[in-house]
């Protein structure tokens, strides 16, 4: 995940002078719209309020960067779009010359950030979107990190569960789009270092998952019209005849091999994890399907023999 942008820019105060156009009030203060160009390069046109910049204005910064929005008594306060010298920005509420509220911050590798922010930082509820996978973290932020409940969507699978500090932690479970759900937990290792290592204070936390549970695939099987009666012939098929019976331990019998203990950490280093599992799995439901409607066929075929005899 990308950082911010940029470091915060500071903007001239109020009694930094420079050079006004515009207009005054009685009291010679700037009242109304007016265009400054200030004692360290940068500029500002827009409104004044007794001396101070408020109401709308764009504020231009000597290196680039630039603020089109609400001021309030010389602070960005209410709505407000600041691009940053990096290219990344921000669109959203502004209180206070900070980033709170909502808003929308673009990352310069395409990334976005979507929700809510306090303080300058993510806290609330946002989304995460991973331009470079497609992978997606909706939920919960505190203080600019992941944390809390959230759903981590990849393009063939999601994971629902808590995260802390970015990381996945406790009970949760993996949602794949051919059917089935895999449910576990992820449990928080140290990394293993070298003796050169040992010194050092900072400790690397890698989550690994551990599978308990399997969800039986449900099966779906299309239940066709009945043809009348009366042009049913004695040699004919019945085209409405299904078999009832339930996939149950064959199905879960193909879901066994989900079972196990991987290293998984769904983020933005790893948006594609257990696509080969699940296409694998696509490849054993197909193969399931279809040896379920040879066997009704034969079913079928039997009981036709019988009613014919």
């Amino acid at each position: 995940m990308s950082d911010l942008g940029s470091e915060e820019l500071e903007e001239e105060g109020e009694n930094d002078i420079g050079e006004y156009e515009g207009a005054r009030n009685e009291a010679g203060e700037r009242h109304g719209r007016g265009k400054a160009r200030l004692p360290n390069g940068d500029t500002y046109e827009g409104s004044y309020e007794f001396g101070k910049r408020h109401g709308q204005g764009t504020y231009k910064f000597k290196n680039g960067a630039r603020y089109i929005g609400e001021y309030v008594r010389n602070k960005k306060h209410g709505q407000g779009t600041f691009i940053y010298p990096d290219g990344s920005r921000y669109e959203g509420e502004w209180a206070n010359d900070q980033r709170h509220g909502h808003g929308v911050y673009y990352y310069i590798n395409n990334d976005t950030y979507t929700g809510e922010w306090f303080t300058h930082q993510r806290h609330g509820q946002g989304t995460y979107l991973y331009a470079e996978t497609g992978s997606k973290y909706v939920g919960t932020w505190v203080n600019g990190q992941q944390e809390g409940a959230a759903e981590l969507i990849h393009l063939n699978h999601r994971y629902q569960g808590k995260f802390l500090n970015k990381n996945p932690v406790g009970p949760g479970k993996y949602i794949f789009d051919v059917g089935c759900e895999q449910h576990g937990e992820y449990r928080l290792t140290d990394m293993e270092r070298g003796e050169e290592e040992e010194e050092e204070e900072l400790v690397t936390v890698v989550p690994k998952w551990k599978a308990t549970k399997i969800t039986e695939l449900a099966l779906w099987t299309p239940a066709l019209p009945k043809e009348p009666t009366s042009t049913d012939g004695p040699g004919q098929e019945d085209p409405g005849a299904e078999s009832t019976e339930e996939p149950g331990e064959e199905a879960q019998a193909l879901l066994e091999g989900f079972e196990g203990e991987t290293d998984m950490r769904p983020g933005e280093e790893d948006a594609d994890v257990l696509r080969e599992d699940s296409r694998e799995y696509d490849r054993e439901e197909f193969r399931y399907d279809m040896d379920e409607g040879n066997i009704n066929s034969e079913e079928e075929e039997t009981r036709q023999s019988d009613l014919q005899d």
